[in-house]
């Protein structure tokens, strides 16, 4: 296991400080600027999975209120909505500062049999032979500024290979459709639960991008503020995060500085794991 996902998997070990209260490390995973979105959320499905031992998470809604601060630690507090006969529904505030920087709403699923229908994965390019994060930031890396750097070519835990990158210092308008596989080869032998809390972390990677396409923009060109405001995520079934997975986005729409995104997860052998909704925030940056 390398360093940085044992440091992963140490960020989503939330400690339990009381019944229902939960506290996680703020510092660490994709940036040091501010906490990643998709850590407070993974964070937050782990505190809700502390109050639910019998049951698999299948949908889940956040709200992102304010952005998190990576110096101090993250509390969760949960409380728990409804213990019913098929499904237990949780809320969890996430607190910093003695403010919400979140909140989220999680349903929980006792397994049962029913019909089964999904949209076929898209025929894309396989992982094998595209050129992973890390190459193409090392690329790009002389445009970034010095201080920022560092920060930029740091290695993530993640492990994404997009099928079509975009030039991030010469972005040209394209189609909003985006795909790229991930994975986390330290997931395996993860227990359901850490497979939900792993792909809950991953999700929010690239969906918002997926609205700066059709207007030839990345957030490297200094023209757009982005952040994302909201996020949904449904699990239709089991997964195994260590292999390959596709993430298919797109956006729809974009307008009045936001931008919805969506987002459908593959196993590799075709099953629909996953899928995604989120808007963002796309605000044409003014100058002072």
């Amino acid at each position: 296991m390398t360093d940085v996902a044992a440091e992963l998997l140490s960020l989503l070990d939330i400690e339990q400080l009381e019944v229902d209260l939960f506290r996680g490390i703020g510092a660490g995973g994709e940036t040091s600027k501010r906490i990643y979105g998709g850590q407070v959320i993974a964070q937050a499905l782990a505190a809700a999975y502390g109050t639910v031992p019998d049951r698999l998470c299948h949908s889940l809604h956040a709200y992102f209120i304010r952005p998190g601060d990576p110096s101090i630690p993250v509390i969760y507090q949960v409380d728990r909505a409804r213990d019913g006969g098929s499904f237990t529904t949780r809320r969890v505030v996430a607190i910093q500062h003695g403010k919400q920087i979140l909140n989220m709403s999680a349903s929980f699923h006792v397994e049962e049999e029913g019909w089964d229908y999904q949209h076929v994965m898209p025929e894309v390019p396989g992982p094998e032979g595209l050129l992973n994060r890390e190459e193409l930031r090392d690329r790009w890396a002389p445009h970034v500024p010095e201080h920022l750097r560092r920060d930029f070519l740091r290695p993530r835990p993640i492990e994404i290979r997009e099928v079509a990158p975009r030039d991030l210092v010469d972005p040209k308008p394209e189609s909003d459709i985006n795909h790229l596989w991930f994975r986390m080869e330290a997931a395996a032998g993860a227990s359901p639960q850490l497979q939900h809390i792993l792909l809950a972390y991953a999700s929010d990677m690239n969906l918002l991008g997926s609205s700066l396409r059709p207007h030839g923009l990345t957030w490297f060109t200094g023209e757009v503020m982005t952040a994302s405001l909201d996020h949904s995520m449904w699990f239709h079934g089991p997964l195994a995060f260590e292999d390959w997975h596709l993430y298919s986005m797109d956006a729809p729409f974009t307008g009045g500085a936001r931008g919805f995104n969506r987002g459908k997860i593959y196993a590799r052998d075709g099953r629909l794991v996953a899928s995604t909704a989120q808007e963002g925030l796309v605000r044409p940056y003014k100058r002072k």
